[in-house]
């Protein structure tokens, strides 16, 4: 699930790339690259937290599966939400390599002001030790063993559909709002389409490389055995591409507004 899905500028802040969260003013300088990939680490073992420990609350409420999900998800959509409006004007709130490397691809190929080479390095692992972290301090907080691999398969072709198709729909979904100058509804947008994708898609809608590696480290309802991981994750690269390309096709032209050539940003 999840995540997440945000993406961040190299120089300022404000980019004609994806970013999930509030941009500042064009001429504001970018925080330095530490905070940001605090900002990236701090997010994305929030954001697991929350996947995992409301996961783990819901099974101890109830034994209908159907309400444990239903809890989960709300759970999440909410939690979400909030860290990306709270540091999306730090890092872009992406929480997510697939998010990342997107926007750096997409700046390498347009030459534009995005993530660069350097950023993303300093990215990736800062999400997935924050997304390992979130998972052993959710385990941590309801008593369950610290690190205790999953034993919930997910290896099924159609599960590794259902992560294309969520993927796709998030990378979609960020970069439609960037190149439509509509990035301030990101933390409700990207929150209420993981939040849908949870119930749609058969895999339930990791959507993330990052937190799909820390939900190995749990056993719990929201956990995936390390087996299936790797599946995960190649499904999830592969919708990002198909979400950049439905991207490049819908929104060949740019920015868009009601009028052609001109913005709809408020």
């Amino acid at each position: 699930m999840t995540a997440t899905e945000a993406a961040s500028s190299e120089a300022t802040p404000q980019t004609a790339i994806p970013t999930t969260g509030s941009q500042s003013a064009p001429e504001a300088t970018a925080p330095p690259l530490v905070a940001r990939a605090a900002a990236e680490l701090v997010g994305t073992a929030a954001l697991v937290a929350v996947v995992v420990g409301s996961g783990i609350q819901a099974t101890e409420l109830t034994r209908d599966v159907g309400l444990q999900l239903l809890a989960n998800s709300i759970a999440t959509v909410f939690g979400l939400g909030v860290l990306i409006a709270l540091l999306g004007p730090v890092s872009g709130a992406h929480f997510n390599p697939a998010v990342t490397l997107a926007e750096w691809w997409t700046a390498r190929r347009a030459g534009g002001s995005g993530v660069t080479l350097r950023e993303a390095v300093v990215y990736l692992p800062a999400q997935i030790a924050g997304a390992i972290a979130g998972a052993v301090l959710a385990d941590a907080m309801f008593g369950e063993p610290l690190v205790k691999w999953s034993t919930h398969d997910r290896s099924d072709g159609n599960l590794l559909l259902g992560e294309v198709v969520a993927t796709a729909g998030l990378i979609l979904l960020i970069f439609g709002l960037a190149r439509t100058d509509r990035l301030r509804f990101a933390p409700v947008a990207v929150a209420s389409y993981i939040g849908a994708a949870y119930w749609f898609t058969s895999s339930t809608s990791f959507a993330n490389p990052a937190v799909t590696i820390g939900r190995a480290f749990t056993d719990t309802f929201a956990g995936i055995a390390p087996g299936s991981v790797a599946g995960f994750i190649g499904a999830q690269l592969a919708g990002a591409v198909v979400g950049l390309a439905l991207a490049a096709v819908i929104f060949m032209n740019g920015k868009t507004g009601t009028n052609a050539g001109q913005s709809t940003a408020a």
